[in-house]
């Protein structure tokens, strides 16, 4: 089965943190689905220039990249993905352009599990919520 390595930024600001809604897909069990921006990481990049780069391409958003929060595995039917999931923080929170993605939230902790998540970002909210 194909395995991508991804990152994601659990982007905070002012106590609130970053969702962004994911366009149409051919595979159904990602397409509209809620997520932390990022992406794949591409040969001899770091991890943190990887989340850098997706997130200014992808949101036009520029962050401070902070601590890994959580490694995920997750196995789709189609591909597994290896995420982490770093905490940042925005720079420019009013600035974000949305390219590649339908719709954006600014939530807190207590919010982001109505949101409809994509099954790999499903332990990130999880652990977000009891600490």
């Amino acid at each position: 089965m194909k395995r991508i390595e991804v990152v994601a930024g659990i982007v905070e600001n002012s106590g609130r943190f970053l969702c962004v809604q994911r366009g149409v897909s051919k595979y159904a069990y990602i397409s509209e689905k809620w997520e932390f921006p990022g992406g794949k990481v591409e040969p001899l990049e770091s991890p943190e220039q990887a989340l850098i780069r997706e997130l200014h391409e992808e949101l036009r958003l520029e962050v401070v990249v902070g601590p890994l929060f959580l490694r995920v595995e997750h196995e789709y039917p189609d591909f597994v993905i290896g995420m982490d999931a770093y905490l940042c923080t925005a720079l420019n929170p009013e600035g974000l352009v949305l390219s590649e993605h339908l719709d954006f939230a600014w939530l807190e902790k207590s919010e982001i599990s109505t949101l409809d998540w994509a099954a790999a970002d499903v332990p990130i909210v999880d652990k977000l919520q009891r600490e």
